[in-house]
């Protein structure tokens, strides 16, 4: 039986198990838009293209599965891009379905007409275009599995517009499985005794795949073998923030001390990310130690440095291949001092009570001691917000210093619970949210962003409303850039030039779309608004207020 092409891409999109498309519709590919009304594929209509793929971005990150944004020519394409540049140095996969001018308007500077290759070329995996109706479900399937395999990436996919609306006599085409290398025995062999002999191990997790829950694991072995396990930026959900092996996260606002314990090892073991330059300080530390990267990245995108022993596997078929070595077999005849030291720094670094039973507390608000505190104090906001999560939301998190509080003292106890852009790109918090509300609407999700970050994206409450979503969005207003006035007083002190903002009453704005906001600017006022927050059954929103003085806690207080 025949159909378009058009709807023939949504039944092999079913095919493939995707639940939700995100979209900002277009003319450019209607045919597609008319497929999807009767499709069991949820259409979750955005209001801006960067928030429709910055929410596929999250469910990709969240789920293991591409995540799919339609948006239509030119301008929405352009507005799109931002989540393509995110999916590819974050490795995450997205694929991303671009409306185009019929084939033949081209190469006349038709309406909305640019070049889809010339564009992301350089940024996606793969950009193809659909110019036969017959190979349209093909090119979908192979869109799917390029976004998921070796190391994840974006896909681009061109529509044209009378390409959508011819006739084929294809059948969907089915998923094509994703090859999952399975570590050797060798391979691990080879491991454990590089463990064993070295005297300061460490392993790093970062990355995308750990879904499986398979952290946990690693740590369990990790702690037999004496070996702390950092995370890497804003991947900190790879394995729960508890138990004596963990050691901390590395990367942005980090403790200079936890820096210094990474510094420190003699052997280095990535699984699922390489040597960045977020994680080593800008390419400084951890270029000493013997190497081993553990991916499913070949090519080593993305990692610096030496390589002394390279595993292609991904965390979830690593972690359950280590398991058949005992952790004693790893440890040789180290004992656990090293592990135990960096375990003491993270849980110094972390706690968040100034009468907590481990010292070294001192400068979490980011105000100097003996000062008084303009605004809300967020250390005492964040360790209420995570006292009341208890390591089982979700968190999403926008760009800059006002997210730092929430990365030091907010727990993750569970995979798959954070989504952050590892790039540094604005305006992911709010749509990430209002997708990760969709997928998981049985768990708690949270957005903590600035004043700046919020703005870029905030719109997508609306989305939120719109589509039976929840999240609850943290708000920090200090009125500036704040990771620019940082770097400008560092640079050119005295000199504030292009970063002040003038901002609205972000709650008033939350009740205007029906939701549950709470503006708070005492400390004291902050958990009551929180647990009110929590307790409301729509969206909601604290606007958080400190002064523009307030900056991070500084990296250096924690002592080794």
């Amino acid at each position: 039986m025949s159909q378009s092409a058009g709807h023939l891409i949504v039944r092999t999109l079913e095919a493939h198990g995707v639940q939700r498309v995100y979209a900002v519709p277009g003319e450019s590919y209607l045919d597609v838009l008319d497929g999807l009304h009767d499709s069991t594929i949820e259409t979750v209509v955005c209001r801006q293209e960067g928030g429709a793929g910055f929410m596929a971005l999250a469910e990709g990150r969240l789920t293991g599965l591409p995540g799919v944004a339609m948006v239509t020519r030119g301008p929405g394409a352009a507005n799109a891009m931002i989540a393509i540049h995110t999916a590819w140095q974050d490795a995450t996969p997205l694929v991303l379905f671009v409306g185009l001018i019929p084939v033949a308007d081209r190469e006349r500077d038709s309406f909305q007409e640019f070049s889809l290759t010339g564009w992301f070329g350089s940024t996606a995996k793969r950009v193809m275009t659909i110019d036969d109706a017959d190979r349209s479900g093909e090119i979908v399937a192979e869109a799917m599995r390029v976004a998921a395999a070796g190391r994840p990436g974006p896909v681009v996919v061109g529509l044209p517009e009378d390409v959508l609306v011819e006739l084929t006599g294809a059948a969907r085409s089915e998923p094509i499985a994703v090859p999952d290398p399975q570590p050797s025995t060798g391979e691990i062999t080879a491991l454990a005794e590089r463990l064993a002999r070295a005297e300061r191990p460490a392993i790093i997790a970062g990355g995308d795949g750990w879904h499986s829950g398979a952290g946990r694991a690693l740590l369990d072995f990790a702690a037999d073998a004496g070996i702390p396990v950092f995370a890497d930026w804003r991947a900190y959900d790879a394995v729960p923030h508890e138990g004596p092996a963990w050691a901390g996260w590395l990367g942005y606002g980090r403790a200079d001390a936890v820096a210094d314990g990474y510094a420190a090892a003699d052997l280095l073991v990535f699984v699922g990310c390489g040597r960045s330059d977020v994680m080593s300080d800008g390419y400084r530390l951890g270029f000493e130690a013997e190497t081993v990267l553990v991916s499913m990245d070949p090519e080593a995108t993305m990692h610096a440095g030496r390589i002394d022993q390279q595993i292609l596997a991904t965390p979830a078929a690593f972690v359950a291949a280590l398991e058949t070595t005992e952790g004693e077999q790893a440890r040789g005849a180290r004992d656990t001092a090293w592990m135990d030291a960096r375990a003491e720094v993270q849980q110094r670094f972390a706690a968040h009570r100034p009468d907590a039973s481990v010292p070294g507390v001192a400068g979490a608000s980011g105000i100097p001691a003996g000062t008084e505190h303009p605004g809300v104090d967020l250390g005492v906001a964040f360790g209420e917000l995570d006292d009341r999560l208890e390591g089982r939301a979700v968190l999403t998190f926008g760009a800059g210093n006002a997210t730092i509080w929430a990365h030091r003292f907010v727990k993750h106890l569970e995979p798959a619970s954070l989504v952050g852009a590892r790039n540094g790109a604005m305006g992911l918090a709010v749509p990430a949210a209002v997708a990760a509300s969709l997928a998981f609407p049985d768990r708690r999700v949270v957005a903590v962003c600035g004043d700046g970050d919020f703005m870029m994206n905030g719109q997508e409450l609306a989305t939120a409303f719109a589509h039976g979503g929840a999240p609850l969005v943290i708000v920090v207003d200090n009125g500036i850039y704040g990771t620019i006035v940082q770097h400008q007083e560092k640079h050119y002190p005295g000199r504030p030039s292009g970063t002040r903002m003038a901002n609205p009453d972000f709650a008033e704005w939350m009740r205007a779309f029906g939701g549950h906001g709470e503006r708070v600017e005492r400390t004291e006022d902050f958990a009551p608004a929180l647990d009110r927050a929590l307790a409301a059954e729509s969206p909601a929103l604290i606007h958080v207020l400190i002064d523009e003085s307030v900056m991070p806690p500084a990296a250096t207080e924690i002592a080794a």
